[in-house]
């Protein structure tokens, strides 16, 4: 099976590349859907929510306590490297990953656009200067030495299952430039992509001569889009993931398993082309 998508990239030879979830989770960091599509468990948290409502705060910020050391910790696997490689030999023309880990550019990946953000900073929703993700951390943990000895289990996105407890002990910390209110520096679901980094993204599609899709359901549209976009211009797409995808109808190429048994031999064996 690796050979077909061997063959598929040296047909292709300047692709545009998507990224999700099932990129990450040989790292340690969970993903959200099952093999149906369907959530594994609460969704995330609604920006809406997080914008309008402190208890929804102090929740999110709570369990970060324990989810995001996860999410800083982690390091890219074999799927994050072969898809550098790609790049390095020069069949990527442009990554765009839904995820906000940044392991991708941690493996060395040049051109990466960070479609929903990214999550090791922190902005300010008044003056919108941005902190360092850690840096909050440390001060949030500090703010709330009895939250430390709880222990959950890690979800998405330095998210944890931490529930059944009293969060409206918990302080969250403010802008330390302007005392504004604090959100990691991702889109949450419910808001928007902003829109240069979609028409960014569209740019480089438009001149790509296929699309890969590595590790993502793409029941999200903002992932979606690019396979309409793809039919639209009637180049072809293949997929890499476990399970069902919303674009299977649209799939020219679609191996279903671990992503590392079909990338890693299948970029390995460029070699031999070349």
């Amino acid at each position: 099976m690796s050979q077909q998508l061997t063959d598929f990239i040296h047909r292709h030879p300047r692709l545009f590349i998507l990224t999700g979830a099932g990129c990450s989770t040989a790292s340690g960091i969970p993903d959200y859907r099952d093999h149906n599509g369907e959530w594994k468990r609460q969704p995330p948290v609604q920006h809406r929510d997080f914008m309008t409502r402190h208890s929804t705060r102090q929740r999110f910020w709570a369990r970060s306590l324990i989810g995001w050391p996860l999410m800083a910790n982690a390091r890219p696997n074999g799927v994050h490297k072969s898809l550098q490689r790609l790049e390095e030999k020069g069949y990527c023309r442009q990554l765009v990953t839904q995820n906000v880990d940044r392991l991708h550019q941690r493996a060395g990946q040049q051109r990466v656009i960070d479609l929903h953000g990214r999550s090791d900073q922190v902005i300010c929703m008044s003056c919108h200067s941005l902190h360092q993700r850690n840096t909050i951390h440390q001060q949030m943990a500090s703010e709330n030495p009895a939250f430390a000895h709880y222990t959950a289990t890690a979800a998405p996105d330095g998210d944890a299952d931490l529930e059944g407890i009293d969060f409206s002990r918990f302080r969250v910390t403010d802008c330390p430039a302007c005392g504004g209110l604090l959100k990691p520096n991702v889109v949450f679901f419910g808001d928007n992509v902003p829109k240069e980094r979609v028409f960014s993204a569209l740019d480089s599609l438009r001149q790509a001569d296929a699309l890969l899709v590595v590790g993502s359901s793409l029941m999200v549209y903002s992932g979606f889009r690019f396979c309409k976009q793809a039919v639209t211009q009637n180049i072809p797409i293949a997929a890499i993931t476990r399970g069902k995808t919303r674009a299977d109808e649209l799939l020219s190429l679609k191996l279903d398993g671990d992503i590392d048994q079909f990338l890693v031999p299948g970029v390995s064996a460029l070699s031999t082309l070349e």
